[in-house]
């Protein structure tokens, strides 16, 4: 399978790749650079904008532009300026962490458009146990009765709507959980474990295909792989770097699977780590929903 390098940016850490399906371009975040990138397949370009925080993730707006999470809580960009320049996101909720040092992490819009997102302490050294699970809906931020997370990651849900993933990518948890999902109240129940523990690395970002497979980043491991509904490893694809963050399809066709990574600091400095990535595994990928508001 031929695993291409999508422009030439190297992140420090790649995360939450979105597709616009209007723009026909692919949306991230650098979470340390402080940075959005947009990714055009067209002509090859890529763009980028500073940010006045960290974004852990994002999520199309409906309404136009794009929902941010980040440090001190939701902010709105609805509109982008010129390329290089930096945006200026305004504030639509703030977040009340439960420690200081702590900011948003992974996160998506569920299949009705409601956004939700998880927070961490930064320094995952300290394993603190403080992260929690919060809904945006309606411009009200809530916090759900999911907590206890060190690093969540991997959120997703089932083509459906009545399915959500969630994990604890920390090397002390490493765990991927999977949630009966009350679509009509916004409310995940019934926890259970689904994936005890991947072949290799630890669970990082993930994405759910129209088949409706699990994909999960393997990071530290350089591996992605595919989980069936039922929780049987299904596929596994070498990557080319250590650290995968997260996968998010894409294309005209929703049929190429995008691949943020992390570079760490004792990475050579000819190293791709930190590079976006792009594949065909075969398989055609869901639009992810907007945020509807």
């Amino acid at each position: 399978m031929q695993i291409e390098r999508i422009g030439s940016m190297l992140c420090g850490v790649g995360e939450s790749p979105v597709w616009h399906p209007v723009e026909q371009a692919l949306y991230w975040t650098d979470i340390p650079a402080r940075t959005l990138w947009r990714w055009n397949p067209s002509d090859g370009k890529a763009a980028s904008w500073a940010l006045p925080e960290q974004a852990g993730c994002l999520a199309v707006r409906r309404a136009g532009g794009l929902l941010l999470a980040m440090e001190p809580g939701i902010r709105v960009l609805d509109r982008l300026p010129a390329a290089g320049e930096a945006a200026a996101p305004v504030p639509a909720a703030a977040v009340a962490h439960a420690e200081p040092g702590m900011r948003f992490n992974d996160g998506r819009c569920d299949r009705q458009g409601r956004f939700w997102a998880g927070t961490m302490v930064q320094d995952t050294s300290l394993a603190r146990s403080a992260g929690r699970i919060y809904r945006y809906a309606r411009g009200e931020l809530r916090e759900s009765a999911l907590g206890g997370f060190i690093t969540p990651n991997g959120m997703g849900f089932s083509p459906d709507g009545r399915t959500m993933y969630l994990s604890d990518s920390h090397p002390s948890r490493q765990i991927v959980w999977a949630f009966d999902y009350d679509i009509d109240a916004g409310r995940p129940e019934r926890q259970r474990v689904f994936i005890e523990k991947l072949p290799a690395g630890r669970p990082d970002g993930a994405a759910v295909d129209a088949d409706g497979c699990y994909w999960i980043c393997g990071n530290d491991a350089g591996m992605l792989y595919r989980y069936t509904p039922a929780g049987r490893l299904d596929r596994s694809i070498a990557l080319p770097v250590a650290k995968p963050a997260m996968c998010a399809f894409g294309g005209a066709e929703l049929d190429t699977l995008f691949i943020t990574t992390i570079r760490p600091p004792s990475c050579a400095p000819d190293a791709q780590d930190g590079a976006v990535y792009a594949l065909r595994p075969g398989i055609r990928g869901l639009q992810e929903p907007a945020y509807v508001g």
